[in-house]
């Protein structure tokens, strides 16, 4: 397991602080929390590139919550 040194500002400081609290989390948790959001955020913005770029080429299709439905009976 590897320890990070983190420094921060006065400003900084007083965000961590606001956000332990409010999250009921120690400041390891939070920052773990904090970093697998913003990986995730990644990994969606890649597969919103990419359904985007299919959209251009109009290799995009929609099915109507009506059709799923009767798929599902």
């Amino acid at each position: 397991m590897a320890v990070i040194s983190l420094r921060l500002n006065t400003k900084e400081e007083k965000m961590v602080q606001f956000l332990t609290e409010y999250y009921e989390e120690d400041r390891s948790a939070l920052i773990k929390h904090l970093l697998q959001e913003m990986y995730e955020d990644i990994a969606d913005n890649n597969i919103i590139r990419e359904f985007e770029k299919k959209e251009e080429k109009r290799k995009v299709s929609f099915i109507s919550a009506n059709r799923i439905l009767n798929m599902l009976k």
